[in-house]
């Protein structure tokens, strides 16, 4: 065989389930070909029973790395041999590398939420309403913080895991945080610069699910912030704009996790614009 023909390419791939809504696949395998990089990118239904034998069969297999998405973030630390610094006070895992046999965990949710945010304003100093208390919702947490948010007012059904996330935050972090259990239509109160929705709500086939929130109190000057990237324009960010808040959509933060996470693959920083593009092109 020719020594220029090779015909293994490197993997990589999204372990998740549901996972078919994921369109992860396409923004990064168009990053790859745009830059030259032979790897794939492969969406995986993986039930938490197998996620063990997935996570040992990356590594078998010669994967370079893989995401990780719902239900996975946390139940992944298991079998992982190493964590990145922001990745241990985030307690999740959304971006795994496998370098010379080890399993290094990383955590691009936050980093990609802060590039996207920071596009419309610098958090410092401003006060943050964030819906859920999951893995995206400790990791955009954590990096709102560390940004220098003031203060960051979880809101959760959840009490024991929403109060899990305010004394992580307390605990590491300068910001101020407190529990509201979300058990009622929530008001959003003056005074609060940014509103996250970290929840599911939205997420695609439920795409005509709306958070239990009162949209009268959302004003104008409001930052609102949905992480559902499928479909991008959520009710949330609908409801939004027609009460004139600037809005980010879930493009943002998928877009630049993904960059972060190639990077931590292949060494290649690679161009946002090609990615969002791609994604633009199957949601228009």
């Amino acid at each position: 065989m020719p020594a220029e023909l090779n015909f293994l390419s490197v993997l990589t791939g999204c372990f998740a389930s549901p996972v078919a809504e994921n369109p992860s696949i396409a923004m990064v395998e168009a990053a790859y070909r745009h830059h030259g990089i032979d790897a794939r990118y492969i969406n995986c239904d993986v039930s938490p029973a197998n996620l063990r034998d997935a996570v040992h069969g990356a590594l078998a297999m010669g994967w370079i790395g893989f995401n990780l998405s719902i239900p996975h973030k946390v139940a992944v630390l298991e079998w992982l041999d190493e964590l990145a610094p922001s990745a241990t006070i985030i307690g999740a895992v959304n971006c795994v590398v496998i370098r010379d046999g080890r399993l290094i965990g990383e955590n691009t949710d936050g980093q990609g939420f802060l590039t996207s945010l920071k596009t419309v304003v610098d958090p410092a100093g401003g006060n943050v309403v964030l819906f859920g208390a999951g893995g995206a919702a400790r990791a955009i947490a954590v990096e709102l913080a560390l940004a220098g948010a003031s203060s960051i007012r979880v809101v959760n059904r959840d009490p024991k895991r929403g109060g899990d996330l305010v004394r992580l935050i307390q605990d590491k972090t300068p910001a101020e945080s407190e529990l509201v259990v979300w058990d009622q239509t929530y008001r959003v109160p003056e005074g609060t610069t940014v509103v996250v929705n970290a929840t599911s709500i939205g997420l695609f086939p439920d795409v005509d699910a709306r958070l239990n929130l009162d949209l009268d109190s959302l004003r104008p000057g409001m930052i609102v912030a949905d992480v559902i990237p499928n479909p991008p324009r959520t009710n949330l960010i609908r409801d939004a704009e027609a009460r004139g808040c600037t809005t980010l959509d879930g493009l943002g933060m998928l877009v630049n996790q993904g960059v972060v996470g190639i990077r931590h693959w292949t060494g290649v920083a690679v161009d946002p614009t090609v990615m969002r593009r791609r994604l633009e092109e199957l949601f228009a």
